[in-house]
């Protein structure tokens, strides 16, 4: 096929890299109906089906734009060698469909394929765009447990659309897309610590697998819907107990599992990063259950089974931006920092009244921020205490900060626009329940 694409982005897939990294994209894919576990364990029995099928229209609605426009709006400029628009998104018109990244060259004998050119890991475009999409699923489906039990499902799913096209994927493109928040000439590092002979940033910005993109952004989306959409009918009188605790460490457990794929595959080849990565994220994760389970053991005198699958889930939140970047020692001080931190973060909700209603502020927010800007402290070479150098602390604050402003306008404007559509579902359909009212089914059949 003739192919309209620069010449300099065809070559030879390698073989290993490909075949990782379909491996790690299904295992980030995984993810996502785990967090429908995780979430439905948490909620009340009458609405575990609304919360799960929030998670499962997150796959149908933002797998089906991602292949349309999200991935040419996030990484189309790297592929095409045009500019991108403010140093914010790529046209999401010029590989619209992404059938492009079908195109081949080179002869019969001997074809070459569109390669993914942001490193050098001869890995195909369309590789690339799979796991991508992984991500751009799951952000999405993680802001649905900020407004669990009193959504409508239809507005929900007009949400993600227009949410993952506004917000996530230009904030992809900022941070992996050579945007404003790379290491690009044009990025903020640069602007503020000048560039290297070629043009990158002499202090570059550190995410490796998502803190700003996945985590601070749902968990500030999640926030920001909280506060629109209102609270829970009988919030502060009622006690919402998890109705399914097993399906809580379940979900634990294959967010854990699929994290490999989301961190070690964020490295775009088995290579020994991808064994570091793996291994900071085990110590960190594993650091973080002991902290949160710490808090516990002293505020509560019980350390719980729901405690624990949070901590590592916020273990796993904090060490996403950073473990690429960390020794495992401090990954260890990381994460047991922010599962202290995300265990006393929950309670904020009952203090200044806003109904996070399964902890998406308290874990996402808060140990994505952490995880954040903790890379200026604990980073190999970079960081205050590894390093001795305050650069690297003032990026990662500079990230984390935009990316909460640039979240917090955007989703703000978004939720305004889909009120006439109606956020909530009547206070009756609330109280009797949402997976009757919505979907016109129960979980379980009670005599």
């Amino acid at each position: 096929m003739v192919s309209a694409l620069p010449d300099s982005v065809f070559g030879e897939p390698d073989a290993g890299n490909t075949a990782w990294m379909l491996a790690s994209a299904s295992m980030v894919l995984l993810m996502t109906p785990a967090l429908a576990f995780f979430y439905g364990g948490l909620s009340r029995g009458k609405a575990v089906l609304n919360m799960m099928m929030m998670s499962f229209g997150s796959v149908a609605t933002v797998s089906i734009v991602y292949v349309l426009w999200g991935f040419s709006e996030s990484f189309g400029n790297t592929v095409t060698g045009d500019s991108d628009i403010w140093g914010v998104f790529s046209n999401p018109f010029s590989l619209f469909g992404s059938d492009q990244l079908m195109n081949t060259a080179g002869t019969e004998d001997k074809p070459t394929y569109v390669l993914w050119t942001g490193v050098d890991t001869h890995l195909p475009a369309i590789v690339f765009l799979a796991f991508q999409l992984t991500f751009a699923v799951i952000t999405v489906a993680l802001i649905s447990g900020a407004v669990a039990e009193r959504v409508k499902f239809s507005t929900w799913l007009v949400f993600s659309v227009l949410w993952s096209t506004i917000v996530y994927f230009p904030l992809s493109h900022m941070v992996w897309g050579g945007g404003l928040m790379s290491n690009a000439e044009k990025g903020f590092a640069s602007w503020m610590f000048g560039t290297n002979s070629d043009g990158t940033a002499n202090v570059a910005p550190i995410d490796f697998a998502g803190g700003t993109v996945v985590h601070i952004n749902a968990g500030m989306a999640g926030l920001v819907l909280a506060l629109i959409v209102g609270t829970r009918v009988g919030f502060g009188k009622t006690a919402y107990r998890p109705h399914n605790i097993p399906f809580v460490m379940l979900g634990a457990a294959l967010l854990w599992f699929g994290w490999f794929g989301f961190n070690a595959g964020s490295e775009l080849a088995a290579d020994m990063t991808a064994g570091k990565v793996w291994v900071n994220t085990t110590a960190a994760t594993a650091a973080a259950m002991v902290g949160w389970l710490a808090v516990e053991w002293v505020r509560d005198k019980h350390p719980t089974s729901v405690g624990a699958a949070s901590g590592i889930v916020a273990g796993l939140v904090a060490i996403t931006p950073a473990c690429g970047a960390l020794t495992p020692v401090g990954s260890l001080i990381l994460g047991v920092i922010a599962g202290i931190l995300a265990a006393l973060a929950i309670g904020l909700k009952n203090k200044f009244g806003y109904d996070d209603s399964l902890d998406v502020v308290g874990v996402h927010l808060v140990a994505g921020l952490w995880g954040t800007v903790g890379i200026g402290f604990l980073a190999k070479d970079t960081g205050l205490f590894w390093g001795g150098d305050y650069k690297q602390l003032v990026v990662q604050i500079v990230i984390a900060a935009f990316a909460l402003a640039f979240t917090g306008v955007l989703t703000t404007i978004i939720a305004l626009v889909l009120k006439p559509l109606g956020w909530r579902i009547k206070p009756d359909e609330e109280k009797s329940g949402i997976d009757e009212a919505e979907h016109a089914e129960t979980a379980y059949e009670l005599a």
